[in-house]
């Protein structure tokens, strides 16, 4: 007989196909199970008229699939992993990291612009993103900007913005590529931990049963990287600071974005470490530039 597994999502499109990109993968890897998708709304999914720092961080776009979890209602949840706040439940880890998709940061233009005018509007309510376009786009004017990306796309078209930053993974994801102005390398704009990687959440029986079929070794040693990183800087989800890594054989390489506050002004340097040590390699990095930019 097989085993029903139900996987709790977030309503909206993107996490719904996530969620199916989970599905999938399982359905692959272990055949001898059934899937469900369960979709919930959470707390960050209601409030939208005010930034998430305001509200109580991203800890706000799991607690509704935390308590489901725990009251076993569902088997596991599927987030992207850059949405996730840096306290897990211990009984409930993050037990598998998925293929890295695009990690790049997005620029989507109003439609039928190709640019961002002199003193024109970007929509972000991420002030990581916010501090890297200031030096990109030097005379432009910040907005925030909330919702999933349909919503943020349609605000785009009807109100007076230029431009909005989006995480190429999810417009991918979604086969929305066409929307894509420009692309952000990793130098250019430092990405959000975890950016493009989908973290699975469980107990301790999921992830006997499935961590063979979910989990990608490069994904979960670059995230250990970054997440350290961000966790060492006390990085809560209002934090500028960022975080991404490459595993390059036995290596990883490690960017780290340090924001310091009373000089409005930010650092980016990179450090390599082996791929065992990418916990210390984040730590170290962090603790490193704190010393030396405080």
């Amino acid at each position: 007989m097989k085993q029903r597994i139900r996987i709790g999502s977030r309503e909206s499109k993107l996490a719904v196909t996530q969620a199916k990109i989970v599905k999938d993968l399982m359905l692959r890897g272990c055949p001898d199970i059934e899937v469900e998708i369960v979709t919930m709304k959470t707390t960050g999914d209601m409030i939208l008229d005010r930034s998430l720092d305001q509200i109580g961080g991203k800890g706000l776009f799991v607690k509704e699939l935390d308590i489901a979890l725990r009251e076993e209602r569902i088997d596991l949840s599927v987030h992207s992993l850059k949405d996730m706040p840096m306290e897990v439940p211990e009984k409930y880890p993050v037990f598998a990291y998925t293929r890295r998709e695009d990690p790049r940061d997005a620029m989507v233009y109003k439609p039928g612009r190709d640019f961002i005018p002199e003193g024109g509007i970007i929509a972000t309510s991420s002030r990581r993103r916010m501090i890297q376009m200031k030096k990109l786009y030097p005379g432009s004017i910040f907005s925030g900007i909330r919702g999933n990306v349909q919503t943020r796309l349609r605000k785009l078209a009807e109100e007076e913005l230029d431009g909005t930053v989006l995480a190429a993974a999810g417009l991918r994801r979604l086969k929305m590529e066409a929307v894509i102005g420009r692309l952000f390398t990793p130098d250019e704009v430092v990405p959000a931990a975890g950016q493009g990687i989908l973290a699975v959440q469980g107990g301790q029986r999921v992830k006997e049963l499935l961590r063979g079929c979910l989990n990608h070794p490069d994904s979960e040693t670059a995230a250990l990287a970054e997440r350290q990183f961000i966790f060492e800087l006390d990085g809560g989800c209002s934090s500028p600071a960022a975080a991404y890594a490459e595993v390059m054989g036995q290596e990883i390489q490690l960017s780290g974005l340090y924001y310091r506050e009373t000089a409005d002004v930010f650092y980016v340097e990179k450090r390599v470490g082996q791929v065992k040590e990418a916990r210390a390699l984040g730590e170290g990095l962090a603790k490193e530039m704190k010393r030396k930019y405080e």
